[in-house]
């Protein structure tokens, strides 16, 4: 796949359905009226469906439901946050962020709705709370860009909740599932400012909503036999146990989706069925192992075929009616499966364009890959030309081959606008940012971005991106070769 400047929105960038098919069994007929072909058309469109749930699912397990397991987080409705920077010593998420300290947690919302309490902050710290449901939708931000950076409590409700606004609640807001995740991000503003960023974190609070009103408790919703998560499942036939799990937990059919469900049901898939792929007969378990490998196949075609949309991440991140919207608008579709899919394999939890966009850097400006060990690179901004966002904006280095930050002189794995009195600027007010193996020159090492002997890419973050950016009239500055480093350069002495 030919890369050279993709906007992919993500949080960390792990790896980047409607159904293609022309014909679809009658509805109502059993499982055993289908064909092998029917269950085969049938078990794509569940896959291409059902795989950011599927996905969702994994991270609920790892982060709320395995407490033995490295990635647990707490339970359920408690807030989990670290204050920290990444570095090239945290090997477990691949192109890590290190700007935005994370908080990450899972509500859940059945038996009353819960109150997100939020601190004032400072006028120039960007922060939100990203809300996303069990399909994996943005369905809705608490923060800087949305509710602004004054103290507030925020109600947070499920489907069934049919209560008015409390006293002291400055909003509500509605999922359309049981169950949501949360990403936090919260700026931070160099190593020096974690300790602000843990105060803030502290001053973030969940609470039951009963808590908040000081009155009784509602009666806890029944407990849920979650089941054990294996990994690997996604790709393979254990996925259509796992949807008709997630299916359960929604409980009915999302706006659009009866005829899908209907369609399901067909296979034993959805509420009040107890899946059972070992018991199907050998001709039907094929034809739904080929199923899932055509659904990702096409979610991998979508992809590639999109690859060098510089606008795409803005297009495949969002609530359910944003997502609608885009998939006829820009692709064609009349369903949100496949594009939704696709950004669930590129980049789960990727932020909706108005919050975040990330232009990624595989190439030069001549189509060629990234090799520090041949070439040394310029980034140049004109004096009116730095990237319009409405918070902040940084460039972050990744080893080609770990996709992590790198060890490198300066320790410096990003540079941002919140240096920007820093930066060495040029004749005409331009700056250039230098990305190379070795210092540019001791002049010019604040605007000198490491790179390793080798292979690297570059991602770019926009924190609320302005009109411009998300209408396509600015793009980011190509990366262009610059004189090839000398044998004699040294590299920058090691800090003390």
């Amino acid at each position: 796949m030919k890369k050279h400047l993709a906007l992919t929105s993500l949080l960390f960038l792990p790896v980047l359905l409607l159904c293609g098919c022309n014909e679809k069994p009658e509805s109502g007929a059993s499982q055993g009226d289908l064909t092998p072909a029917e269950v085969q058309v049938l078990a794509k469109e569940a896959y291409v469906f059902g795989f950011p749930m599927v996905m969702n699912y994994k991270t609920m397990w790892n982060y709320v439901l395995d407490k033995d397991g490295p990635e647990y987080k707490g339970p359920f409705n408690t807030i989990s946050c670290e204050a920290r920077l990444y570095t090239p010593e945290d090997k477990a998420v691949v192109t890590p962020n290190a700007d935005t300290p994370y908080c990450m947690f899972w509500m859940d919302l059945r038996t009353e709705p819960l109150v997100l309490s939020v601190p004032k902050m400072e006028a120039d710290r960007f922060y939100h709370f990203q809300l996303i449901d069990l399909y994996t939708h943005n369905f809705a931000y608490v923060g800087t860009l949305t509710t602004g950076n004054d103290a507030g409590n925020i109600l947070l409700a499920g489907p069934d909740w049919e209560g008015e606004m409390p006293e002291g609640i400055t909003k509500v807001i509605r999922s359309e599932t049981p169950f949501i995740f949360n990403v936090t991000r919260t700026q931070v503003f160099g190593p020096e400012d974690l300790i602000n960023v843990k105060k803030i974190q502290a001053d973030y609070s969940l609470r039951p909503l009963s808590t908040f009103l000081d009155s009784d408790s509602p009666e806890a919703s029944p407990e849920v036999d979650f089941p054990q998560w294996e990994e690997g499942a996604q790709f393979d036939e254990r996925f259509f146990a796992y949807l008709d799990f997630m299916m359960d937990l929604l409980g009915s059919p999302g706006e659009g989706e009866q005829e899908l469900w209907d369609h399901l049901s067909r296979l034993g898939i959805g509420p009040g069925s107890d899946f059972k792929f070992d018991g199907l007969p050998k001709e039907t378990q094929e034809a739904m192992r080929a199923g899932v490998k055509e659904g990702f196949g096409e979610i991998e075609a979508f992809l590639e075929k999109h690859a060098n949309d510089p606008l795409a991440s803005g297009k495949i991140f969002g609530t359910r009616e944003f997502l609608t919207e885009s998939a006829r608008e820009n692709y064609g579709l009349d369903s949100i499966n496949l594009p939704r899919s696709a950004a669930a394999h590129q980049g789960l939890y990727g932020n909706s364009a108005a919050e975040a966009i990330y232009p990624t850097y595989f190439t030069d400006s001549d189509d060629e890959p990234l090799d520090a060990s041949k070439h040394s690179y310029t980034m140049t901004f004109a004096k009116d030309a730095l990237p319009p966002a409405k918070a902040f904006w940084s460039v972050s280095m990744y080893d080609g081959k770990t996709q992590l930050f790198l060890d490198n002189p300066l320790d410096r794995y990003l540079l941002n606008s919140t240096t920007m009195d820093d930066y060495v600027r040029g004749e005409d007010e331009e700056l250039v940012l230098h990305i190379s193996k070795n210092s540019p020159s001791s002049d010019l090492e604040p605007n000198w971005l490491p790179a390793p002997d080798g292979a690297f890419y570059l991602v770019m973050r926009l924190y609320g991106p302005e009109q411009a950016v998300l209408e396509g009239e600015w793009t980011p500055p190509p990366l262009v070769k610059a004189a090839a480093p000398s044998a004699g350069t040294a590299t920058a002495a090691e800090p003390d």
